[in-house]
């Protein structure tokens, strides 16, 4: 059995397939743990979610969090002001994806997919969320504004103890990535190559951590 994280998928489905079915070679007593930011941006963001409900329904060992663009995306349909900023920050792009004309189009199914999200998943080793925790509260996993949307935040070693922090959210390009791994491994791992973002140098890749090994798997975007 091996674990790896992958995050900051952003509709970018022929990358995502390619990363999971050649380079991973995914078994089902693989864990795929998934940090989030399935939609908005690339070009198939309907694509993305079927994907991991597929692998989810094939009984592939699939953990789903949250991320802040579907949270975006659930305020945007339940709250007119949120409308307007998650159209900008992708929110076209998936709507063009799921053949909608406008938000409410949507399914159900996808909408409830989104909400039974977890926010953070808790290992031996690892602490997995989307951006960030705020360690300055006495419960990290409460502060849902930091699990989703944090840039920045500081580590209390206290209360972090023998485990990582993996993480995405912030794009960053994949020679810093790697070098992050290099030894001695720090206490925060990000994992975000900016696969959407190809023409950003440096960027344009989805990246697999094996959780295990650190070994880090790439793919440059398939996208056409």
């Amino acid at each position: 059995m091996s674990r790896y994280a992958i995050s900051d998928i952003h509709g970018c489905l022929k990358t995502f397939q390619y990363l999971v079915e050649e380079v991973i070679n995914l078994k089902y007593r693989d864990q795929l743990y998934l940090l989030g930011d399935y939609i908005d941006r690339g070009p198939d963001s309907k694509g993305v979610l079927d994907y991991i409900m597929k692998l989810q329904q094939d009984s592939y060992r699939v953990h789903a969090l949250c991320g802040n663009h579907e949270d975006m995306a659930m305020k945007a349909r339940d709250t007119s002001i949120y409308h307007t900023s998650w159209m900008f920050n992708g929110g076209k792009e998936a709507l063009k994806s799921f053949r909608a004309q406008k938000i409410e189009d949507i399914r159900p199914m996808y909408w409830e997919f989104m909400a039974q999200l977890e926010l953070y998943i808790e290992l031996d080793d690892y602490l997995l969320v989307h951006a960030g925790y705020n360690f300055s509260v006495p419960d990290p996993a409460s502060d849902r504004h930091t699990l989703l949307w944090s840039r920045n935040f500081e580590v209390d070693k206290r209360k972090l103890g023998n485990r990582k922090i993996v993480h995405g959210h912030t794009p960053i390009p994949l020679d810093q990535m790697k070098a992050s791994l290099a030894k001695p491994v720090p206490d925060v791992i990000n994992i975000d190559g900016g696969c959407v973002f190809k023409s950003r140098t440096g960027m344009g890749y989805l990246t697999a951590l094996n959780l295990d090994t650190l070994e880090l798997l790439t793919v440059a975007n398939r996208e056409d």
